[in-house]
Formats: C-alpha cells, sequence, structure tokens
C-alpha cells in the first residue's frame, strides 16, 4: 500500500510537537540535534507550500492583492 502524504496541517502539528519536545529541555543532546534537523526540514517544506499557494492565489487573482479586510 502507498504511504499517505502527509498534509500541511499534519507537517505543521509535526513541527509544534518537535518544537514542543525540543522546549521541554528532556530530551539527550544528540536527540535534540536530530528533532531540530526534522525541524528544519519540516520549516523549509512549510514555507514552500505556502509559497505556491500565495502564487496561486495571485495567478487565480490576476496579480491582484486583496486586504484582508475586504476578503469574502
Amino acid at each position: 500500500m502507498a504511504k499517505k502524504q502527509a498534509t500541511f496541517e499534519d507537517k505543521l502539528m509535526e513541527l509544534e510537537g518537535l518544537v514542543r519536545k525540543m522546549e521541554s529541555g528532556s530530551l539527550p543532546l544528540s536527540e535534540a540535534l536530530d528533532a531540530y534537523e526534522a525541524g528544519m526540514k519540516l520549516s523549509r517544506q512549510l514555507t514552500e507550500e505556502l509559497s505556491a499557494a500565495e502564487k496561486r492565489m495571485l495567478e487565480l487573482s490576476d496579480g491582484r492583492t486583496v486586504p484582508m479586510e475586504d476578503a469574502p
């Protein structure tokens, strides 16, 4: 069976969990470094997804930006 691809929300929850673990101060150094590395990877993925979504939104709106207070 093919592995289900993680959604943006799944990745965000995973990143938040890693941050909580690191902030707890209970991880040994090697595990903290692994968590940091995984968190940075997730952060890059999330940033790329947000950038792609923003680009698509601009394409759909013909490049016009709509202030949040005016959005439907």
